[in-house]
């Protein structure tokens, strides 16, 4: 099973999902049964490692964020089973970039596995040292669920 996480620059909230979801997967023993990557819908950044500020964040609770930013691709769709989404313009952008209405059934709404009334996990990137920590608190919650669910799929 594969999951991608998507944002829109890839270098804050779909790498640090990346990051927490693969700790996660590693805690409970199934990195062999279980992959993840992140990508973006815009290419600025591509290349560039992550925001600094969200690997500060994320050291401060144990999680190393690494990688450099790339854009999502068509062969994403072939490789992931789930493309999970940050925001509703991740959501579209992703959408558009559906080969197939099949392809398209893969993209989930990050927020549907947040037990908060949220719905769309914040871009930090033009914020505060609190945005960040906001993303992580969402990323926490969310990538529990998120693991839950993908446990159950593979039964």
């Amino acid at each position: 099973m594969h999951i991608l996480f998507v944002c829109w620059g890839n270098i804050c909230r779909s790498p640090a999902a990346e990051a927490t979801f693969r700790k996660l997967v590693k805690e409970n023993d199934l990195d062999q049964e279980i992959s993840c990557d992140s990508a973006g819908t815009i290419s600025n950044h591509q290349g560039n490692p992550p925001d600094s500020r969200m690997q500060s964040s994320a050291k401060s609770r144990g999680l190393i964020i690494s990688g450099s930013a790339r854009m999502a691709s068509i062969e994403d769709f072939n490789r992931a089973d789930m493309l999970i989404t940050m925001d509703n313009f991740n959501f579209s952008e992703l959408s558009k970039l559906a080969p197939n209405p099949k392809a398209a059934e893969k993209i989930v709404p990050f927020c549907n596995f947040v037990s908060s009334d949220d719905t769309e996990v914040p871009d930090p990137y033009y914020g505060g040292p609190s945005g960040f920590e906001k993303v992580l608190d969402l990323l926490e919650n969310g990538c529990s669920k998120l693991l839950e669910e993908v446990k159950n799929r593979l039964k």
